[in-house]
């Protein structure tokens, strides 16, 4: 059991954090060798054994630590404080940088939209049309009303990519998730923040704007299991606007696959525009379609159809062309 822990923390090391956070690059290659870490990791249940939730459990618990040593003796002397983070938490990073890559499907739809987002976290996500973009070649402003105040998402863009004019047209928003995030409790957005990997400022920032704009226009958020209650709540949605299903980095917590195609069958037999931005093992029948796998990315998809790679945090997009898509 502790060889699939290592190996998960060696793939989180390399395709995750590699580049991209050095802290945690160098804390999950050192856990894959630490029986101390393993064995820890080994009284959890499976779907608590995730790098991110580790890392920011013990940053709950004890800070920011980056050195291999200090690591050790945190989860030697207060495991049980770790633990019950771990149990208590789950991995609800809430990064709105992702609306960046979202916004290039949605503001192509006309007329108005009922947004909904399964996995919504504090749903900072469900407020794209609240944000200020920019993608190198192409920006758009916050609305008016937001100026100052909502965050500008940076994305770096490849040619193809569509370049929104306008934000969507969204009357209607909900989210759906197992345990819904509150921006008005300091401990919820507290761990929003740990969530964040320690080098990114950038994003620490971008975080709290998005926070601060939600606390003034929180949008509604439904506890519920997305494969069981997501029909209840789309029967809620308007009459006279378009239904639009999301999720970003979510269906890769649902661990059994029948279960994800199972929800992938539903959503394409729906009325509703199916968007998914997961990693690609994720729906492995569609993500063929894309070509070969890039592992260090997510394939954002409409109805099932691969349509660009974008990065894990929404900093990215690698439009498909036309014969790979």
């Amino acid at each position: 059991m502790t060889r699939h822990i290592a190996e998960r923390y060696i793939r989180f090391a390399q395709l995750e954090a590699a580049g991209q956070s050095p802290i945690y690059e160098r804390l999950a290659l050192h856990v894959a060798r630490s029986q101390n870490c393993l064995g820890f990791l080994s009284t959890l249940p499976a779907d608590r054994q995730q790098p991110n939730l580790l890392f920011a459990a013990v940053r709950h618990v004890a800070g920011n630590i980056s050195c291999p040593e200090a690591f050790d003796r945190v989860i030697r002397d207060r495991a049980e404080e770790v633990a019950t983070v771990m149990r208590r938490r789950t991995t609800q990073t809430n990064e709105p940088g992702r609306c960046a890559v979202l916004l290039t499907l949605l503001a192509q739809i006309t007329g108005p939209i009922t947004l909904i987002e399964v996995g919504a976290s504090a749903g900072l996500c469900l407020l794209p049309d609240v944000y200020g973009y920019d993608w190198g070649d192409h920006k758009l402003p916050p609305p008016p009303e937001f100026e100052g105040r909502a965050p500008i998402l940076q994305c770096n863009t490849s040619p193809g990519t569509p370049r929104p004019m306008a934000h969507p047209d969204i009357i209607w928003r909900a989210g759906l998730d197992l345990n819904p995030l509150d921006v008005s409790r300091d401990a919820d957005v507290a761990w929003l923040e740990q969530l964040v990997w320690p080098e990114h400022q950038l994003r620490l920032d971008r975080l709290r704007s998005a926070v601060s704009v939600a606390q003034c226009c929180p949008p509604r958020l439904v506890a519920g299991d997305l494969t069981q209650d997501l029909p209840a709540l789309i029967a809620e949605a308007p009459p006279n606007a378009t239904v639009v299903v999301f999720h970003t980095a979510v269906l890769t917590y649902v661990a059994d696959q029948q279960r994800r195609d199972a929800f992938a069958r539903n959503m394409l037999e729906s009325d509703a525009i199916w968007i998914s931005n997961e990693g690609p093992r994720v729906f492995p029948q569609f993500a063929a379609r894309a070509g070969q796998y890039r592992e260090d990315m997510f394939l954002l998809m409409q109805n099932g159809q691969p349509l660009t790679w974008t990065g894990p945090h929404g900093q990215q997009i690698a439009w498909l062309s036309a014969t790979q898509a």
